[in-house]
Formats: C-alpha cells, structure tokens, sequence
C-alpha cells in the first residue's frame, strides 16, 4: 500500500508541533527603524523670516516634541499712533495652535523675562532643551543662554559666515551686489564671546539672481534655512552633528542696521546701477529719497536704469528732466548713468506719476530751461535727525 503523503512539511497535520516550527517574529522587527529622542523647543522671532524657518520646523516633527514661541509684542507706530502692528511669528503660531508668549517691550525689561515652562534653570540643563533664533532682533542674556546646554543654542542666520556678522545680512548682500550667499546654523555665543561668531552646525550655499529683491531673497534663504535647521537637529538626534569653528572675521565685510541715512540718494557718488540695488535692498523699509531746492524731501519709487539714448539732458549728477515717451524722470548719476523713476512722493504729498510731478514743479517755478536738481544736502540735513 502506498504511503498517504501529507501536504505539510512538517508533520500530518497542523497541529501545535507544527507551529513551533513557524520563525518567530517580535514588534522590533515590524519596526526597525530607532526611535530618537525629540526635543522641546524654545522658538523666538518676530518677521517674515523667522515665520518661514518655523514652517520647515513644524513640518518636521520627528525632531520636536514641542514648539513654544516667543516674540515682540503688538505696538502701535505712526505719527499718532494709529497703526497697531503684530508680530507675524505670533499670527502665524496661532495658526499653528503654538503656545505663544509675547516678550517686554524694552530691551531692558527683556532681560529679566523669564522663559514659559518647561524651561528654567536648572543644572545640568535638560540635553532635549533646545532655544532657537531667528530674525529675533534681542540677544538673549547670560541667564537666558544657561538654561540651555551650549550645543542646544542655535541661531538661523542669512549670510555665509563670518561674511555679513550683524542685523542686515540681507540688504547688505544686495547693496554690494554679490553673486553668491547663504544661510547658516550657528551656536550662539554669549554676548561678549561675539555676535553671530559662533560655530557653524549646518549650512546652504545659493546664487544671488540678477534682480533680486530683499523679499524674494529674504524667502529663498529663510526655507534653505529652516530645512538646514532640520538636519542639523535630526544629526543630532543621532550624535552625528558636527559644529566648524568660523574663520577669523579680518576684513570681511560687516552687516549694521540699515539706517534713514542709507536710504539717501546722492547722485554725484552713486551709479543708477547702485542706486537700484539700494532700491531692491532697502525700499520694502525705507523708501529712498533725495530733496529739492525748496528743502523738501522727495521719494523715488520703482527706479530703474535708462538704456535709452539720452538728448538735452546735463550730465552734471541731479539733473532730472521729465522723459515724455517713457513717462518717468530721467535724472544724471556718477559713471554718466541715467536713472528713470516713473512715480515720485513729495514730503506732504501723495505718491504720483511723474508727468504730474514734473507739472507741479514747473508751476513751483522749480524747472529751469526744462531741467531741475535733485541735491542730497537738504535730505542728510533734514534726515539725519532721525537717525
């Protein structure tokens, strides 16, 4: 008789001895990948900047735990005050459903805010702790540094250090016309070990397009930023993190606050090529401006160099004449450059066209053999006092 063959390898039957014979299989191999430790975040900024750089943050949240922002308060500008400005980092945390916590209002007071829960001092302080900056315009005592461990302190920053230490990295690449920068994760420094001196835990390299804006610009590196910040923290998380010390600072250029005096045209010194990089670096903030005979202010608006050839028009710098086929003023600069600049504000005026301007002024008696000057006396004179 011929053997009955079992349809399982094992045995007969299924049966218990057979289930033995099955591999065992546990959670850790349904799973394989490490689990790492996220941490709890402190997050102070205040601008657009600072908003983009959390987007890329929050769209991360295998490297926090929590998000805590803190940032300027509402305040009121204008001449009366009748403006009530908010924080964007705040609009955009409560979107986010962040806790949010606004600072003081002076420098003074901010140094005695104390940071919300879970972060105090403590010694030693928390490894998941962390504090980030970015475009945050304080800088955080020594009391505010020490809740956090030195690695744990970081500062997003535009520019390709040590180029552009300072508030206004930005505008000050474009004012230069550099063609290449960056954005850095730094460790902060104490304030008297340097500002934005600190090593360099991550950074993104990126050209500077012909045109370029301090907006345009200043969104390009905020989201190269937030995704450097990323990595540097899932580095982290890893132990794989490693900081570079910057090289020494020596003549590089340096980034101050941008200034009402930076926003003076002065056409005897100034090409229409540098004139518009100031424009596309600084005008979002500070219009730019020049003045008349008269000692009232004049705002240039959308200027742009003039290719075209130029008849009838003195090459002595300031010059301007109106330019009827392209409707703009057309005004002489250094390097025998023209500038054109089609719509004007004049100080206690509305903005306008030019050929309005340019009627006004005749009818002021301010055209002289169909020419006027524009003279940046008058405007330091007028200007410097707020700076």
């Amino acid at each position: 008789m011929l053997a009955h063959k079992s349809p399982f390898p094992w045995g007969s039957r299924p049966g218990a001895s057979w289930a033995r014979r099955l591999p065992r299989f546990s959670s850790r191999c349904l799973n394989s990948s490490p689990v790492h430790p996220r941490f709890k975040i402190l997050y102070l900024g205040r601008d657009e900047f600072s908003c983009l750089v959390l987007k890329e943050l929050h769209g991360a949240p295998d490297v926090w735990e929590s998000i805590t922002i803190a940032t300027n308060p509402n305040e009121r500008i204008g001449r009366r005050g009748t403006q009530l400005t908010v924080s964007p980092l705040k609009l955009l945390g409560e979107s986010l459903r962040l806790p949010v916590h606004l600072i003081p209002h002076t420098k003074p007071e901010f140094r005695q805010w104390r940071p919300p829960s879970p972060f105090s001092p403590s010694q030693p302080p928390p490894s998941d702790h962390l504090v980030i900056t970015a475009s945050f315009g304080r800088i955080l005592s020594p009391v505010h540094l020490s809740m956090f461990a030195p690695t744990r302190r970081l500062n997003v920053h535009p520019s390709l250090l040590p180029i552009y230490r300072g508030p206004a990295p930005i505008q000050h690449t474009i004012l230069n016309g550099d063609k290449e920068t960056g954005v850095c994760v730094i460790q902060m420094l104490k304030f008297k070990e340097g500002i934005d001196a600190g090593p360099v835990w991550g950074s993104s390299r990126m050209p500077v397009n012909d045109g370029a804006s301090f907006t345009g610009l200043r969104d390009t590196l905020a989201r190269a930023g937030g995704q450097s910040l990323v990595s540097v923290l899932r580095d982290m998380q890893t132990g794989k993190a490693i900081s570079t010390p910057q090289s020494p600072l020596g003549l590089l250029p340096h980034a101050p606050v941008i200034s009402v005096v930076d926003s003076i045209v002065d056409f005897s010194t100034m090409s229409a090529a540098s004139i518009v990089r100031r424009h596309r670096a600084i005008s979002h903030h500070k219009p730019l401006v020049t003045s008349l005979s008269t000692e009232k202010t004049l705002q240039l608006h959308s200027p742009s160099i003039f290719t075209e050839p130029v008849i009838n028009l003195t090459q002595t710098p300031g010059t301007a004449s109106y330019h009827k086929p392209t409707q703009a003023m057309i005004i002489s600069c250094s390097d025998n450059s023209v500038l054109s600049v089609p719509l004007l504000k004049q100080e206690g005026k509305s903005l306008m066209k030019a050929k309005d301007w340019w009627n006004g002024a005749k009818g002021l008696g301010l055209v002289h053999n169909g020419e006027v000057r524009f003279t940046a006396e008058f405007a330091h004179r007028i200007l410097s006092g707020q700076c």
